[in-house]
């Protein structure tokens, strides 16, 4: 039986809940692709590098991931739609007083704080979709959250640089607090309690704590993760340091910028929806190591073009692959690591979604280490990130399914 909750009800609706999950794990990725074209404005308005501006998009990340791993787990003891709520009135505020800072490092700090409401969204709808869905079901529920997700970093860069010809970057976070108000009326009337009282966990902290070393003792869980993680790593490595590549090295506008930003984007939804279907056939094992393959060949590649000085399509091509590879690698990897772990699904959501954005936080700053006008920095990491992702493959899930019984 592939659903597990309220199998009816979620049948009819399915691409209803999918639009709603979809839509709250959109905001965190909105806050972050958003603002893109603008960071070099906000670089000079603030007087800060170009490091320590990227540090903005690092600090926004590393709430990401701390936001998880206190959320997953208090929604598997207090439910999922309280901690929902809470998330998203703090991203309201920390948006809308993103506004009226004047400090590079007051703005940072809210962007820590911003990320770390934002990612109740993320985990809690991955929670959602594990109390309802297992197995193949999952799968394709998960592609259907990527197809809604997906529109989310397509779109957020063209809509802030289209607002950048109107407004300035402040603009970006008055829209980015009312797009919060809006889910949060949504979830408010639209959202039911998907976690019943008699399969919520109760042993407090202790729990908690037993199950995340649960999850960190399953081998198969910390390879799924481990891999999709540094996938995410070289995508988040791309974000932050294609504003300035592709804007100062190549001077693409804004608008320039942002089209080259969506298409690639829309690799994503392409190929998560096209793989979700392909994995009906061949499997879901099957298709993450293709995911994984085009990704590793596409950094590879992309680092060639970078040294060779291949111009801006020989760049464009292969940064095309590595995208894309993140909508095969996220359907298929979260399923598989939650798979034997719905009893604690929040807590393994939130795992996996520590891993991606711990991993991507280390790597945005490493890309403006050199300046902005050089693309290298850039290529390397997503090159080392994607080859990582491979070879945690390989050593974690790989191996462990060789061992016998």
């Amino acid at each position: 039986m592939n659903s597990l909750s309220y199998p009816q009800e979620s049948k009819k609706n399915r691409f209803l809940l999918a639009a709603l999950l979809g839509s709250l794990t959109a905001l965190a990725p909105l806050a972050m692709d958003m603002y893109l074209p603008a960071l070099p404005n906000i670089a000079r308005d603030f007087e800060a590098s170009t490091a320590l501006s990227q540090l903005s998009l690092m600090a926004c990340l590393i709430g990401l991931a701390l936001g998880q791993l206190i959320a997953g787990p208090i929604s598997d003891t207090v439910g999922r739609r309280k901690p929902l709520m809470v998330g998203l009135i703090i991203f309201i505020a920390a948006s809308l007083l993103c506004t009226v800072v004047t400090s590079i490092w007051t703005f940072i700090l809210l962007r820590l704080i911003q990320g770390l409401a934002g990612s109740a969204g993320i985990v809690i709808a991955r929670a959602i979709v594990r109390d309802h869905y297992e197995g193949s079901e999952m799968t394709k529920f998960f592609a259907l959250l990527m197809l809604v997700n997906g529109v989310a970093p397509a779109a957020a860069p063209i809509v802030g640089g289209q607002m950048l010809r109107f407004t300035t970057w402040q603009g970006v976070f008055v829209l980015l607090g009312i797009l919060g108000a809006l889910m949060l009326l949504r979830s408010m009337f639209s959202l039911k309690e998907s976690l019943p009282v008699e399969r919520r966990q109760t042993g407090g902290f202790k729990q908690i704590l037993g199950a995340m070393k649960i999850l960190a003792s399953d081998r198969l869980f910390v390879g799924y993760a481990l891999s999709q993680g540094l996938v995410f790593a070289a995508m988040f490595a791309y974000i932050s340091g294609s504003p300035f590549v592709l804007q100062e090295i190549f001077n693409l506008s804004p608008q320039g910028f942002s089209a080259a930003f969506a298409v690639n984007s829309l690799g994503i939804i392409t190929a998560g929806q096209v793989f979700a279907r392909v994995a009906a056939k061949i499997g879901e094992e099957k298709v993450l190591r293709i995911g994984l393959l085009t990704a590793a060949l596409g950094g590879v590649t992309l680092c060639v073009m970078i040294s060779i000085d291949a111009g801006l399509y020989g760049i464009l091509i292969p940064l095309f692959f590595v995208v894309s590879s993140v909508g095969i690698v996220g359907t298929s990897a979260p399923s598989l690591a939650m798979q034997h772990h719905g009893a604690h699904a929040g807590s393994a959501a939130a795992l996996i979604g520590v891993a991606q954005m711990l991993l991507g936080a280390c790597m945005t700053p490493l890309v403006g280490l050199a300046g902005s006008q050089t693309a290298f920095p850039m290529g390397l990491i997503i090159m080392l990130c994607d080859l990582g992702a491979l070879c945690c493959y390989f050593f974690f899930v790989a191996r462990a399914k060789k061992r016998p019984a």
